[in-house]
């Protein structure tokens, strides 16, 4: 052996050692690593080195050279067809040419929208597909199929292929129309024109044609229409605002910034005539992170690092000015496509208990088939008898279900758009509105959703002191006396100076008047909001703000919502700050002097890092200070010793106050220069970049003075806690789902009265499921779809999400029932919801009171024309019993339609308006939801209670008939049949809860159809029905179909009533 192969084996065999050394000692907290989502792309625990260790595939015993050679090859094939249909898309990172740069010919998707589930070729298959997945439709089917053979025919072909070509059309139809709207909605998205820079100017083309590479032109208000690198804009600042509501869910506006070396171009043609390069990434899901470069390289050299703010995602809109970009990602690359899932149909639970109790029914058919067939004897063609037996027993499984289900949804669905309490609901999937009655899980978004997303400011804390809006007028005037002490030169107090011109080591103490005006002026500074003007190109000088300012209303945009509150505030105590450009900004005082502070360094807020800081260099007195502000958890560590920090954090927060620290440092010209050249090197770093920055910036955060600590709410919604506080009553465990920090989560959920869990992610279901309420923070829009997917696998329980953004769109779609808000942020959410609101506190009506009724309704329902199948195929078996097994039909064809449509169909279909309780009661005691999640509405033990009624009232409608036969056998037809529609609509009428105008003329109009048909219909004897043997035969034997069943439901309401008979 040589020396290199023993050398390999010692290595392998240490680290197999250290592994299992390792695995055995640290099993806790590799367990916490394991990631919430381990998707197919995760992680792989397949290695080059496991092919050297795996076993060899050796020659069984007695096994020839031949088979196991073909049982290699065999085992090769699958493994390669395999790995081919299980094959994921790899994405790969891109080199994007600019100007006189070459390109590479390179194939990357077309730029297009594409929503529909069909196309012309696929639309036939899909559809029977979808409806013959169905095990209702497909018994039917070789049902219907089956009378094309002479030999097992028992009646005519329209009895069997009409229902099921209705069914089948109707839904045809209706799936088409969906599909054309959503063509129509894709080919208007696709066609929208932008315009494309050439060397021949501006071009104008379709979004469909826009290809990776081409530089498009985006004006205000218009859509980006793929993802693009920003490289120049109008705007002065070389930046510009964008709105992310339909990609992140947020209403802010969002700053990106230029490339600033094509920014410093003439004109956008000279871009055209350079040399450069775009590296971008590869296309993934992160909508918050991009890694790219730009190289410019005619002339000398130029390279810069691009970022997230260098970025246009698709679905954006710009907000300010034009941009100019450079499209890197088109159509299914694209960050906004990644980040939703493709819509699936969504199938009803009680669709499927009905499909489950259909297949029981079938084996009931098949059982009572072959008992037949024993008790007749298996002489002669007995397999064609036994056929015939199925088709006989056939309507126990009554296609008419079907059919009445179907238009009872499209009815519920009714209902629900015409209550005037919700208005403007819209039901936009019409197939599972009984999901709406079993809803164990609500998971709901935060921003817009729950809140509307503006902030309210409600609390300055010094420490000894406190303020209110209220008490607003004295932050004035403190900020009046102090600016008029620095404005005039005869007073001896200066606030610039003293303890602000050298760095502070320890506590100072201050009056209440300086220390208002240190934390407001904190707050004024140390923030990301822009203030934004109408027509703010026809201003030409910076005197000029402070008249504008007077004459126009300002609209401060930032991308966190509680900086715009923070400086609406400052702005109410008479500190506003009127100017804001990437170097600069301008604050007005109360006497109305502008002053000016060059900004140095801004260092934006993370979700690691939690805080963000800024240093500025204020103009007049050449004063450097580094602000900072951010959550308690971080800042405590970061400020100097105080005693009140953290009590008065906890009190906040028991306000549902959303709460930021604020502190501040002052710096000397040459401790900012020292930091300066430290960070420049730690940003050109290109291994751990961010590791290296973050060490630099924290090298400033020690021993920061604590100005203060701010209280903001974010308002709720109308109705938003009686709606959850209902919801909860109802046994629905409600989960927000965010994208926000956990601190802004917190507070929403302590002020919706919701409760926040902290939690492992490897213990994540077991605890959160048995939470009343979860809080999940910093959710990606994938992730959102993710923990409903989870939660409806791990509980098996009904789930309900709610979302007013582009960004809950995957996680309405992955929800057994989506439901989107028409809100601030869009459309998007409501477009692709199953059901679309205009507020949250709809959704309580919609559960409780639509919800129940569907579910209720579609029970009563498919139970009862089970029921009606049920008693005619009862009557059949007696038939054939009584007749020597004869395989022969009791009622004419014709007869057995009519049966099912026209003579029951209007008084059982009328069970779609009956209700156990009123709305009002419904709302009022939500605890009545419980008893729906439960499904005892339809279950075995009530589908077996139907199956005894069904037993007992076909065997006296048949052996009555029977016993009272005289003459004729078509007087056993006449009599049986008029009983069996009798004994129908007054089991309807038993059924019946809350009764209607509408089902006592159903009831009577059914009624008058079948005695105008008895004087038509030619399969009864016209005398024998004008006879009174006829009636008291008939009436006898309806009256002991039913009269006991009265009896019982009168003794079960008087000894064992339902829980809502006691409430009404």
């Amino acid at each position: 052996m040589s020396k290199s192969s023993v050398y390999g084996t010692t290595r392998r065999a240490r680290r197999s050692n250290q592994y299992i050394r390792v695995t055995s000692d640290d099993d806790e907290r590799e367990l916490d690593d394991i990631p919430l989502m381990i998707g197919e792309t995760t992680f792989d625990m397949d290695d080059e080195s496991d092919s050297l260790v795996r076993p060899k595939r050796q020659r069984r015993p007695n096994q020839s050279r031949l088979s196991f050679f073909f049982e290699g090859c065999c085992g090769v094939c699958a493994r390669c067809c395999l790995k081919v249909c299980n094959r994921q898309k790899t994405y790969k990172s891109r080199i994007v040419p600019i100007g006189l740069e070459p390109s590479k010919d390179e194939k990357f998707p077309k730029n297009v929208i594409r929503n529909q589930k069909y196309s012309i070729i696929t639309f036939i298959p899909k559809v029977l597909f979808e409806q013959f997945k169905f095990f209702l439709n497909l018994y039917f089917l070789v049902m219907a199929t089956s009378q094309f053979i002479p030999a097992i025919r028992i009646g005519y072909l329209y009895t069997y292929w009409g229902p099921l070509g209705f069914v089948i059309f109707v839904t045809m139809c209706r799936e088409a129309l969906d599909d054309y709207r959503r063509y129509r909605r894709d080919k208007e998205a696709n066609s929208q024109k932008y315009k494309k820079l050439t060397r021949d100017g501006l071009v104008t083309i379709p979004s469909s044609d826009i290809k990776v590479g081409d530089l498009i032109q985006v004006e205000k208000d218009q859509r980006v229409p793929a993802d693009m690198i920003f490289v120049r804009t109008t705007e002065k600042q070389g930046a510009c605002f964008i709105r992310t509501d339909q990609l992140d869910g947020e209403t802010d506006w969002k700053l990106k910034l230029a490339i600033q070396n094509t920014q410093r171009l003439i004109s956008n043609v000279e871009i055209l005539d350079i040399r450069a390069q775009l590296y971008a990434e590869a296309p993934q899901k992160d909508i918050h992170n991009f890694v790219g470069t730009f190289r410019r390289t005619d002339g000398e050299v130029y390279e810069d690092s691009l970022t997230v703010d260098n970025t246009l995602w698709s679905n954006t809109v710009v907000a300010s000015g034009t941009a100019l970009g450079v499209v890197i990602y088109t159509g299914a690359e694209t960050r906004s496509v990644m980040n939703t899932s493709q819509p699936q149909s969504k199938v009803g639970l009680l669709d499927q208990e009905v499909n489950t109790l259909t297949k029981f029914l079938f084996f009931a058919v098949l059982v009572l088939s072959f008992v037949m067939m024993i008790l007749k004897g298996f002489a002669g063609p007995w397999y064609r008898y036994l056929f015939r037996f199925v088709l006989l027993f056939s309507y126990i499984i009554p296609i008419s279900l079907r059919v009445n289900l179907d238009m009872g949804k499209a009815a519920y669905s009714w209902f629900i758009m015409r209550d005037k309490i919700i208005n403007e609901t819209i039901v936009r999937s019409t197939t599972i509105c009984e999901e709406l009655g079993r809803i164990s899980y609500l998971l709901s978004d935060k921003t817009g959703t729950l809140t509307q997303n503006e902030m309210i400011f409600k609390k300055l804390h010094l420490g000894t002191v406190s303020f209110t809006p209220e008490t607003a007028d004295e932050i004035t005037q403190h900020l009046n006396s102090m600016f008029g002490q620095k404005e005039d030169p005869g007073q001896t107090q200066q606030p610039f100076l003293g303890p602000s011109m050298t760095p502070t080591r320890g506590p100072v103490r201050r009056t209440v008047v300086t220390r208002v005006y240190e934390a407001v002026r904190a707050i004024a500074l140390c923030h990301n909001v822009t203030p934004v003007y109408e027509d703010d190109e026809d201003v030409n000088s910076d005197d000029t703000e402070a008249d504008r300012q007077s004459r126009q209303t300002v609209v401060y945009q930032a991308s966190s919502p509680d900086e715009v509150a923070l400086v609406k505030w400052t702005e109410s105590v008479d500190l506003t700050l009127v100017k804001r450009d990437l170097n600069s900004m301008q604050l007005r005082t109360p006497s109305g002097s502008i002053v000016k502070f060059q900004i140095l360094q801004v260092f934006p807020f993370t979700s690691e890092t939690k805080r963000m800081g800024i240093i500025v260099k204020e103009e007049d007195t050449g004063e450097i200070t580094f602000l900072m502000k951010g959550a308690d958890v971080v800042m405590t560590t970061i400020v100097q010793y105080n005693d009140w920090l953290e009590e008065e954090c906890g009190n906040l927060a028991r306000e549902g106050l959303r709460t930021l620290v604020v502190a501040k440092k002052v710096l000397t010209e040459e401790q900012y220069q020292e930091f300066e050249i430290r960070y420049h090197q730690a940003k050109m770093s290109t291994q751990d970049r961010n590791t290296k920055v973050q060490a630099v910036i924290e090298s400033l955060e020690r021993d920061m003075e604590l100005l203060c600590l701010t209280g903001v709410e974010d308002k709720l919604q109308e109705g938003v806690r009686p709606t959850l506080e209902l919801l909860r009553n109802a046994g629905i465990k409600v989960w927000m789902l965010t994208g926000d920090k956990l601190e802004t989560a917190i507070c929403i959920a302590k002020s919706s009265k919701l409760v926040c869990l902290k939690y492992y992610e490897h213990e994540f279901v077991e605890l959160a499921c048995q939470c009343p309420s979860v809080v999940v923070c910093r959710c990606s829009p994938t992730q959102k779809a993710d923990i409903v997917k989870l939660l409806r696998n791990h509980t098996g329980k009904r789930t309900c999400a709610i979302g007013d953004g582009g960004n809950d769109v995957s996680m309405i779609q992955a929800a057994n029932a989506g439901i989107g808000i028409v809100g601030k942020e869009g459309k998007q959410a409501s477009l692709a919801a199953d059901f679309s609101i205009t507020q949250f506190s709809f959704i309580g009506r919609l559960l409780l009171v639509h919800g129940r009724n569907s579910y209720k309704r579609s029970a009563a329902l498919s139970q009862f024309v089970i029921h009606r199948g049920l008693i005619i195929s009862t009557m059949q078996a007696v038939f054939c019993a009584v007749f020597y097994f004869a395989s022969v039909a009791l009622f004419p064809g014709f007869l057995m339609v009519g049966f099912s449509t026209v003579y029951t169909m209007y008084p059982v279909f009328s069970l779609v308006l009956d209700k156990d309780v009123k709305a009002e009661i419904a709302m009022t005691y939500p605890e009545l939801y419980k008893e729906l999640t439960k499904g005892r509405s339809l279950s075995f033990k009530t589908f077996f209670m139907w199956v005894l009624i069904s037993v007992y009232q076909g065997g006296i409608i048949i052996y009555g008939a029977l016993w009272l036969f005289e003459d004729d056998f078509v007087h056993v037809v006449s009599i049986t049949f008029t009983s069996l529609i009798l004994t129908e609509l007054l089991m309807v009428s038993l059924t019946i809860r809350t009764w209607h105008y509408l089902m006592l003329l159903a009831e009577i109009f059914s009624l008058c159809i079948y005695i105008a048909s008895l004087a038509v219909l030619t399969y009864f004897d016209s005398h024998f029905l004008k006879s009174w043997d006829f009636i008291w035969k008939v009436l006898v034997i309806t009256s002991v179909s039913c009269i006991p069943l009265y009896i019982l439901k009168f003794i079960r309401k008087k000894f064992s009533p339902p829980v809502y008979a006691k409430l009404t």
